[in-house]
């Protein structure tokens, strides 16, 4: 299959255009130009097309400018990818779209499938509108599937990293009460889960997340037993504000999100790291 890819230097293409092209699949990286879009006329000739593109969410503060460049890099970024593929005479027969968990905002204990409603929050309008940028290409008839992406474990980028540094050193610890659920998935699984979606007719969105979601304190536990380390200074809910702005902070570190993959798990796909402990374990040692 000849496979195009656009983020493909981020965290999660970086990992998942080595192991396409390990399993034979022929893969075109989607550059930009020279104004910063995406190129999106590589997409002509291919068979599908993974869409991974977008501002990091938590590279900055979230000043209104900085929103505005996450909303749009994904609004912009799929509309125009979702019309190029609309466009051609011979469509790419798959859109893998990105997505994130933040479309069920914070929603305390409530188990959350793909049936779910969005909630409320600047990252859930986000992926609302991310996810709707696609229509173009369902209406062309592509099957089109939104990958609403948990906290990915590994090394080298997401969530994980900027703190990884800290848990090494015995300093890691839960956020406020830690009680917040957390939807992990490992990278590996991120990325096999992506692969799997290439060659089963699965359509709309996906939840791709582990099986077992965990509370914040139950996670970092995962982390520390993986590493060795203690893990009992927690940290106060205003640390990550003082980096990451009161916004930024509570909708990505206090947001409780219990998440879970139906869609993924019914349709067949076998998980490599099932809990946060084989997670951590297996992509962080």
């Amino acid at each position: 299959m000849r496979v195009a890819v656009t983020g493909s230097h981020g965290f999660i293409g970086s990992a998942l255009v080595p192991a396409l092209e390990r399993a034979g699949h022929d893969v075109v990286r989607v550059a930009r130009t020279a104004s910063g879009d995406l190129d999106v006329s590589t997409v002509s000739g291919t068979d599908a097309v993974v869409h991974l593109a977008g501002e990091s969410v938590a590279a900055h503060r979230w000043t209104d400018e900085h929103k505005r460049r996450i909303l749009e890099s994904r609004t912009r970024g799929t509309s125009a990818v979702a019309e190029a593929i609309a466009g051609l005479d011979r469509r790419p027969s798959v859109l893998l779209s990105g997505s994130a968990i933040g479309y069920y905002a914070d929603r305390g204990n409530e188990v959350l499938t793909e049936q779910s409603p969005a909630g409320d929050g600047f990252l859930a309008d986000v992926a609302v509108q991310w996810e709707a940028s696609t229509r173009v290409a369902e209406d062309a008839g592509v099957r089109v599937a939104h990958l609403r992406t948990g906290i990915v474990v590994g090394k080298g980028g997401g969530a994980i990293a900027k703190t990884l540094p800290l848990f090494k050193l015995g300093l890691g610890g839960r956020i406020a009460s830690g009680r917040q659920y957390w939807s992990w998935i490992s990278l590996t699984d991120e990325v096999g889960a992506i692969a799997f979606l290439l060659e089963n007719d699965v359509r709309g969105p996906v939840n791709l997340t582990g099986p077992e979601p965990v509370t914040n304190a139950e996670f970092t536990k995962s982390v520390g037993r993986a590493l060795h380390r203690p893990t009992l200074l927690p940290v106060p809910k205003f640390g990550p504000a003082l980096v990451l702005g009161r916004e930024a902070a509570n909708e990505m570190a206090m947001w409780s999100q219990r998440v879970v993959p139906d869609v993924l798990t019914e349709a067949g796909y076998r998980f490599i790291h099932p809990t946060a402990d084989e997670a951590a374990k297996g992509e962080l040692t």
